[in-house]
């Protein structure tokens, strides 16, 4: 039997979620860290014995399931899931896409769903736990050249809403991570200024102690810039447009 607390974390080979499985295993918690690249999760476990490879294609519901099963007969319990699996293309959304938009869709959404539909009747059944889904801020509205990824973190931010009704009836927390600008392999791609961007492992600390100290619905950083954002989320659709139309001005759209 494993003493120690057990996270499940997708998209563990890198940025936000490397990082995150770092800081919970330097915590002393056990880490079950799932990503494609295997090669990267077995670096981490390198990095720290905390940390156990489990590859995953979060697109593939079978998998899903057979990943979360190897979890629990390895390690007996499973205390928090944080389902972080994301994509994003800003160069391909400058124009419709209908296949980058479906690409994202299925990955950032039903790769979400798919992780948790693999958790829902454990979590259910043992009435307690902790599902945790990683959206962004670009959920609050909609952005220049981030259709499907501002589409697809919306509906995450909404989904974990309606989840957090129904895993309560059970006693199983839900919350959302909601993160600005974090420097990754997915924000490199951006070429317009990012405003208070900030490293995965200032991501990682305030994910920590939103999981295990905080314990509110919504963990989003940095406050300066969340705030902002909310405060935009709140104006207008008039007032909104023009804001953002002026500040499209530095980004070659």
């Amino acid at each position: 039997m494993n003493d120690k607390k057990v996270i499940w974390i997708t998209g563990a080979s890198s940025g936000i979620g490397r990082s995150l499985a770092l800081k919970f295993a330097k915590e002393g918690w056990t880490v079950a860290a799932s990503a494609r690249r295997e090669n990267l999760l077995q670096e981490l476990h390198t990095e720290n014995e905390n940390i156990h490879s489990f590859p995953l294609d979060v697109t593939n519901t079978e998998q899903c399931k057979a990943v979360f099963n190897d979890i629990v007969k390895k390690f007996e319990n499973i205390d928090i899931c944080v389902f972080s699996t994301g994509t994003h293309d800003p160069k391909s959304e400058k124009r419709f896409n209908l296949d980058k938009i479906r690409e994202i869709m299925e990955v950032n959404y039903f790769g979400t769903m798919n992780s948790i539909n693999s958790v829902y009747d454990y979590f259910s059944e043992k009435k307690e736990g902790h599902i945790s889904i990683m959206s962004s801020v670009a959920g609050y509205r909609g952005l220049p050249a981030a259709g499907a990824y501002c589409a697809s973190k919306s509906a995450l931010t909404s989904f974990a809403e309606s989840l957090y009704f129904e895993m309560k009836r059970v006693n199983v927390r839900v919350s959302l991570i909601s993160p600005g600008f974090i420097k990754t392999p997915l924000t490199d791609q951006n070429d317009f200024p990012m405003p208070m961007i900030k490293t995965p492992e200032f991501a990682a600390d305030e994910i920590y102690k939103g999981l295990v100290i905080k314990k509110g619905f919504e963990i989003h950083f940095p406050k300066a810039f969340t705030y902002f954002l909310k405060f935009l989320q709140m104006l207008p659709s008039s007032l909104y447009f023009k804001l953002v139309a002026r500040g499209m001005k530095k980004i070659d759209y």
